[in-house]
């Protein structure tokens, strides 16, 4: 994966997707989609780590193409 991607980048690609800002806890944003009924938490961090990012994107059930092409 050679792009890094914030966390704000990351919430406005999910809400392209159709996920809506359920509520914000701190630096941590719960977005949630009401027809798939999925429930993603991004950190509104300036970089997201590998792992964290993935974990993002599977739950989401969206590819890290996808994710390049919203953002």
């Amino acid at each position: 994966m050679s792009k890094t991607f914030s966390g704000r980048q990351v919430v406005k690609a999910l809400r392209r997707r159709g996920f809506h800002i359920d509520h914000q806890r701190g630096s941590h944003v719960f977005l949630h989609n009401l027809n798939l009924n999925i429930s993603v938490v991004v950190p509104l961090h300036r970089e997201l780590k590998k792992g964290t990012l993935n974990n993002i994107i599977k739950k989401a059930g969206i590819s890290l193409q996808e994710l390049k092409e919203l953002v």
